[in-house]
């Protein structure tokens, strides 16, 4: 920034408005420094008015330990501060998240000889006892304001009952707000935010229907706060209902709907969002990448990355490990790499989520490198990190080297085992064949097994024909989920391997009697930007004629080559022909024949199954990846399948 001949002029009005001018439009602290050191040079030092004006201006740089340190050097250095420039320095440490020292800066000021302060003091002071959480400080100012008079100050009295809220006492912060002689919508809102930050929806909706106005802030708290709470639907009446929508509304119901794996709607409503012209920001994006990522939607997760790098959306560490996550789920491990080490900086999330993302894929062995990389590089790992470090093990089958790693765990990183992990081990000992071994570490565990961990033995037991540990498996299972299909289904299957016919038409018999209905298996495709859902058997596509088609040709074209549908996977009393129909029908079949139909020849086929692929699929789907020169990308409830040339990257080990 040039300064000229102006500066050196004896007209000290002059230079004073010059400088608050060059102070007004100054953006950051090279322009601060070069500034200030005209002020010494011309003695505007000794003016408190510019001493205020770059005090201020400093503080409202954005806050780092470096403008902080320099704008206190500047309020050290006045002999005389008034409560402006108190004040100015008090409510700099707040907005820096440093409370502690606002409150002691107060204190400071109050016993300033000849200072008075003022309301604005006040309520800064009382801010910053809220969020240092500092009753008895909280309760001192609050006595200090009665005697000061300032028991009708609206504006005090706001910041009273949000700091009483902070520390936890939600009703007296109520106490105070009945006892307002005037409330304004400003102390509405924050009564409101704090209800809702307590969890307290009832509440929060009783004040709002009493307010006298709302204004956008108003709904959108309301909005937050059924969204968080998991109640979409009345979120959704109120959203629509709002008088107004902002980024805040539009991204409050996009990243509920993705939390609750309402993933298609995230993903319509972030479209409508753009069509309503507001501009989303880094927090958005997070939910609408972890959106794509749940129902494997590559395309418009690549034009969310485009939109993102095309209007210069910071991409900070949880954004970049949202982009690997994202492509990594919908099947694309190879630009999950890509980005993975396109970044300068990385933390544990970021090394976590790139291991869960390998292993998922089946690369166990690479997996496990860059673990042993990441700690060569001094990155601490966390409990998420040895989830994907075991679940990398469980998919490739390396016991011994899983056993070494749970071991590690506490022994040698200080991470506690949590419950996660023992079901990681006691899949990886199921589906390797060390049934007997994963009920002894059931034993062990110094916590109650879960559902997963029950669920997890009970997979091994049908990998390995085992049905005294499945019966076990199972009861325990419906104490603590008696109305989930897939135990039932299960065990059914389980049964059905050992020929006890009598067995299964029990467990269909339970099924019947308590009114549980089977999730029907579902795989989606993504084709041209569009997510097609399929269901087994499903004739609900406008292309249903042309889909059957292909499937006819597929089947045809399978049997030339000798394949056999598994028909003895089929548990229902019908004819074999009938049998061969039903597998040839399943939801992930019908996805890739659409798959063959709407993308062009040799280009990747995905498709996103909420079951554990069935084995007559996974064979056809081998065949099928031959057939037609494709690779065919499956990714079931356990891992994803890359089949090609008549192979599947599992190995067959899933």
């Amino acid at each position: 920034m040039p300064f000229t001949s102006p500066f050196l002029l004896p007209h000290t009005k002059y230079l004073s408005r010059k400088a608050i001018s060059l102070l007004q439009d100054s953006t950051n602290l090279c322009h601060l420094l070069q500034i200030h050191a005209l002020i010494i040079k011309t003695s505007l030092h000794h003016n408190p008015f510019v001493l205020a004006k770059l005090l201020r201006r400093c503080s409202s740089l954005n806050p780092s330990p470096v403008t902080l340190s320099y704008a206190r050097s500047i309020f050290d250095g006045i002999s005389s501060p008034d409560a402006f420039i108190w004040n100015t320095m008090i409510r700099a440490y707040l907005n820096a998240q440093d409370p502690q020292e606002s409150v002691s800066l107060f204190c400071r000021m109050r016993l300033q000889e000849g200072m008075v302060v003022d309301s604005f003091s006040l309520s800064l002071a009382l801010q910053a006892c809220g969020r240092s959480i500092d009753v008895r400080m909280g309760e001192n100012i609050h006595t200090h304001v009665l005697k000061l008079g300032f028991g009708s100050d609206l504006f005090v009295q706001t910041a009273m009952m949000e700091m009483y809220a902070k520390v936890g006492d939600i009703k007296l912060a109520r106490s105070v707000f009945d006892e307002m002689p005037e409330c304004d919508l400003v102390s509405y809102n924050v009564l409101l935010a704090e209800y809702v930050r307590f969890g307290d929806i009832g509440s929060a909706r009783q004040l709002f229907n009493m307010m006298p106005d709302r204004d956008l802030v108003s709904w959108n708290i309301m909005i937050h706060g059924y969204a968080t709470s998991g109640d979409l639907g009345t979120a959704r009446q109120l959203f629509d209902r709002s008088c107004g929508r902002d980024l805040v509304s539009w991204s409050s119901m996009i990243t509920a709907y993705a939390r609750s794996r309402q993933s298609t709607e995230a993903l319509r409503l972030f479209r409508e969002m753009q069509l309503s012209k507001v501009v989303p920001d880094g927090v958005t994006m997070v939910s609408v990448l972890s959106a794509c990522g749940d129902v494997g939607a590559l395309t418009i997760g690549k034009m969310v990355h485009d939109f993102i790098e095309r209007s210069g959306i910071e991409v900070d560490v949880k954004l970049a490990t949202s982009l690997v996550d994202m492509y990594a789920k919908c099947g694309d491990i190879e630009n999950s790499l890509k980005i993975f080490n396109s970044m300068n900086v990385k933390d544990v999330l970021n090394w976590s989520a790139m291991i869960m993302g390998l292993a998922f894929h089946g690369y166990g062995e690479f997996a496990l490198d860059l673990f042993s990389k990441m700690i060569s590089e001094g990155i601490q790992p966390n409990d998420i990190t040895f989830v994907g470090v075991l679940s990398a093990c469980g998919h490739v089958g390396l016991v011994n080297r899983g056993r070494t790693y749970f071991s590690s765990m506490n022994d040698q990183y200080g991470v506690s085992p949590k419950i996660e992990h023992y079901g990681c081990m006691v899949d990886l000992l199921g589906r390797a064949g060390c049934l007997q071994e994963a009920r002894e570490l059931i034993r062990s565990m110094p916590f109650a097994p879960d559902a997963v961990v029950w669920r997890a033995l009970l997979g091994g037991c049908k990998i390995h024909k085992n049905v005294e540990l499945a019966e076990e498996a199972i009861i325990n299972l419906l104490e603590l989920e008696p109305h989930v299909d897939g135990h039932y289904v299960l065990l059914s299957n389980i049964y059905a391997q050992g020929k006890r016919w009598d067995k299964v038409a029990n467990a269909r018999k339970m099924m019947r009697g308590n009114s549980i209905q089977k999730v029907p298996g579902s795989s989606s495709i993504e084709v041209d930007g569009a997510v097609h859902e399929f269901v087994a058997g499903d004739k609900s596509h406008p292309k249903t004629e042309e889909i059957y088609g292909m499937l006819a040709e597929m089947t045809d074209r399978l049997i030339h080559t000798g394949f056999k549908p598994m028909t003895s996977l089929v548990l229902q009393d019908v004819d074999e022909q009938a049998k061969e129909d039903l597998l040839a029908h399943h939801s992930e079949k019908l996805a890739i024949a659409f798959g063959l139909l709407s993308t062009a020849p040799q280009s990747p086929i995905r498709v996103v199954k909420n079951l554990r692929v069935c084995n007559d699929c996974h064979s056809a789907i081998k065949l099928l990846s031959i057939i037609y020169d494709r690779l065919i990308i499956v990714r079931d409830r356990n891992r994803f399948h890359h089949f090609s040339g008549g192979f599947c990257s599992c190995g067959d080990y899933w």
